[in-house]
């Protein structure tokens, strides 16, 4: 990943060093790598895939932060709170080719269509959110828009890797379904710390999806549960930017309601159902680290 932009000028260096070097949990190559590894995928295009599905990750990542207006992320100052928002746009850009071209260095074209359809997926949902997504209390609207925003990719990188392996499409199949339930409880449990987590580790206030109008999980389950709260007729009414203080009085309450442990119930069900899927997978260290890592999902903390 970092050679992707020895050529490149200085400054686009020092950006995706910068952007490396801030850490991260490098969940998306480690999925290629397990379940590659597990199925018998070729060494050199696997790790290709692992390295294009981490980039493609981290461009969206510069996008997303300068969209939002976040100056922190993992703790550490964003790309847009250094640079102007060209230049953020235009690094973005840049690592969103790289990834393509790490793809392409797997020759395999199935896998090459499959990361620009992912990406377009990723890019239409993003499209989506900003023009229709906000103040919709809606279960279907909510899991379209997480299924674009973060199970698309963590898809993407199962079914890949055992696409490059040697084995039939049923068991290409299962690991796309682990892969896309494995998502959807990554996002989920994504929601929940957007209420519960630490406001100077997650570099934004709590309650943020709310504050901007993107009823997420738990908001979603609070106003299905308390139809008569005057904050949530508030919501629905049309005024989902509400007053700050009645904004923060609605977030409270969903923070402090029997929402959080259901969203995380949800969750739950997600990773039952995609370590199902790897049950009928050839057992071995690949396979435990895959199950661990699904359980992973719904117990970490940011």
């Amino acid at each position: 990943m970092r050679q992707q932009a020895h050529e490149a000028h200085p400054d686009l260096q020092a950006a995706l060093e910068h952007l490396l070097d801030a850490g991260g949990k490098r969940i998306r190559p480690t999925l290629s790598l397990l379940t590659g590894r597990m199925l018998g995928a070729p060494h050199r295009p696997l790790l290709y895939l692992a390295a294009a599905a981490e980039l493609l990750h981290t461009a969206t990542l510069v996008h997303d932060d300068l969209i939002d207006g976040s100056l922190l992320r993992r703790g550490n100052p964003t790309l847009n709170a250094q640079w102007s928002p060209p230049a953020t746009v235009l690094t973005g850009d840049f690592i969103f080719a790289r990834a393509a071209k790490l793809a392409a260095e797997t020759d395999y074209l199935p896998l090459i269509k499959l990361f620009a359809e992912t990406l377009a997926i990723i890019v239409n949902g993003e499209l989506t959110q900003m023009f229709s997504a906000r103040g919709v209390a809606s279960r279907e609207n909510y899991y379209q828009r997480i299924y674009a925003k973060t199970a698309s990719l963590i898809e993407m990188t199962t079914r890949a890797a055992a696409m490059l392996s040697p084995v039939e499409e049923h068991v290409v199949e299962s690991m796309r379904r682990y892969g896309y339930h494995l998502g959807i409880a990554f996002q989920i449990v994504d929601d929940v710390l957007d209420f519960t987590g630490d406001q100077a580790e997650v570099g934004k206030p709590v309650g943020s999806d709310l504050r901007q109008g993107l009823i997420n999980l738990p908001a979603l389950h609070y106003i299905e549960t308390h139809p008569t709260d005057e904050d949530v007729q508030a919501l629905l009414a049309g005024r989902y930017l509400l007053e700050q203080n009645e904004m923060d009085a609605l977030v409270k309450k969903v923070a402090s309601s029997n929402s959080i442990a259901f969203a995380k119930r949800e969750a739950e069900e997600h990773v039952r159902l995609a370590i199902a899927e790897l049950s009928k997978m050839p057992p071995g260290e690949e396979r435990n680290a895959l199950e661990e890592l699904a359980r992973y999902t719904v117990s970490r903390k940011l």
